[in-house]
């Protein structure tokens, strides 16, 4: 996409799956390297800086086939763990 970073996590191993995030040159923003992302490996966590603040996005890729109660621990995970 012109104008804009890409940021992307592809699914290792097998098909479909992965995020991207697409975000404007203009606007400062790195990708994150977290500990958590070894216990889901379709996340990806980016900071984007504006002016004095500094937002960080969490992408994580949730599979429709996914019980409920997997959702739930995900869920948790990124809960009880620092960033």
């Amino acid at each position: 996409m012109t104008g804009h970073v890409m940021f992307r996590k592809d699914r290792l191993g097998r098909r479909g799956g992965g995020v991207i995030l697409y975000i404007k040159e203009s606007i400062q923003a790195y990708e994150m390297k977290l500990i958590i992302e070894a216990e889901c490996e379709e996340a990806m966590w980016c900071n984007i800086v504006t002016g004095n603040s500094t937002l960080t996005v969490g992408l994580v890729y949730r599979s429709p086939n996914i019980s409920i109660e997997e959702n739930g621990q995900r869920r948790n995970t990124y809960r009880r763990k620092p960033l």
